[in-house]
């Protein structure tokens, strides 16, 4: 005789469904606890020229965020450079961006609009100045630009602030001694392959692609600028940010040809206000220093972000969220 099989009751199936839909329950939120979290909204970044570094980093930290913070909506927004980068930032027009902190003490010494509000979340990696020049050019140092066309960037870039101070330091006057010529590093090589400049001045990353991809198709090397700090110095101000340093041999491979490059070097920050969402601030700064391999790896200026120097945002104080972050994973 074939034993009867149990009866199931309404009440033990209906006891069974709850059971199941609660395991379901604690399984979703298992899952995604990190996501109902997160901040979301929408936040505006500001970057830079188009094919320069700020612009890559930009972007690349856009995905990074995507993975990172769902629900948060990135809006990356191009500009002439760190200067415009700042305005931005204290007048409310973005809510982060990249700017070299020699911009940012300007824009503080001048106490311009939202000054007093800006705060950092990091310092990231240093920013090289590269006066760019043909092989055969005569020009040996900063001062042998006298009478030449000059590409000293947009006004309103980090470029255009550092050439004209790296001018004064050489003793040039940057309107009356060059020919200046107000472009940034999306059209600079070719107006200096074509022959229509003589040299540029460019302040980013290393390498910085443009830059790669003119020395590999046409023959050019960078003149020497690291012999100007101490007239930099001398100048005050937001001046007293350069400092001398050296262009690794294998920045330019083609151009350089196994020569480290004397220099000039000044750090840029990730910059908000204290109007920034704290928590929001956090999860950022965690981001940006947990994707420094991943970013690096297209940007290879990214790979020098280090923990132990990153909370050092000077001239700004750290902005609360970023200070909890790195609260969080002091050792």
């Amino acid at each position: 005789m074939v034993p009867a099989l149990p009866r199931i009751t309404r009440r033990r199936a209906l006891q069974g469904t709850v059971a199941g839909l609660v395991a379901l329950g604690l399984l979703l939120w298992w899952l995604y606890p990190l996501e109902k979290d997160t901040p979301g909204g929408t936040v505006t970044f500001s970057t830079g020229v188009r094919s320069g570094v700020y612009e890559r980093y930009g972007k690349l930290l856009e995905a990074a965020l995507a993975r990172d913070l769902p629900r948060l909506k990135v809006r990356l927004t191009s500009s002439e450079g760190s200067q415009q980068n700042v305005q931005r930032v204290a007048t409310g027009e973005a809510d982060f961006t990249i700017a070299a902190a020699d911009a940012v003490e300007k824009y503080r010494l001048d106490d311009k609009e939202g000054a007093a509000d800006l705060r950092g979340c990091a310092r990231l990696y240093d920013d090289y100045v590269q006066l760019v020049v043909p092989r055969l050019s005569d020009v040996q140092s900063a001062k042998d630009l006298a009478g030449k066309r000059v590409a000293v960037g947009q006004v309103g870039s980090g470029v255009r602030l550092i050439a004209d101070r790296v001018l004064k330091a050489a003793g040039l006057n940057a309107t009356k001694d060059i020919d200046p010529v107000s472009i940034g590093i999306d059209t600079m090589p070719s107006k200096l392959e074509k022959g229509e400049i003589d040299a540029f001045f460019w302040s980013g990353g290393l390498p910085t692609t443009s830059v790669r991809l003119l020395s590999e198709r046409y023959d050019i090397r960078f003149v020497p600028l690291g012999n100007l700090v101490d007239a930099l110095h001398a100048q005050g101000g937001a001046s007293r940010y350069y400092r001398g340093s050296v262009m690794p041999a294998d920045a330019y491979p083609a151009a350089q040809q196994g020569d480290a490059v004397s220099t000039l070097a000044v750090a840029n920050l990730l910059v908000t206000t204290d109007r920034a969402d704290p928590g929001l601030t956090e999860q950022l700064t965690r981001t940006v220093i947990d994707s420094r391999d991943h970013i690096g790896a297209e940007v290879h200026a990214a790979q020098l972000v280090d923990l132990r120097t990153a909370l050092f945002t000077d001239p700004l104080q750290l902005n609360e969220g970023a200070r909890r972050y790195y609260r969080s994973v002091k050792p």
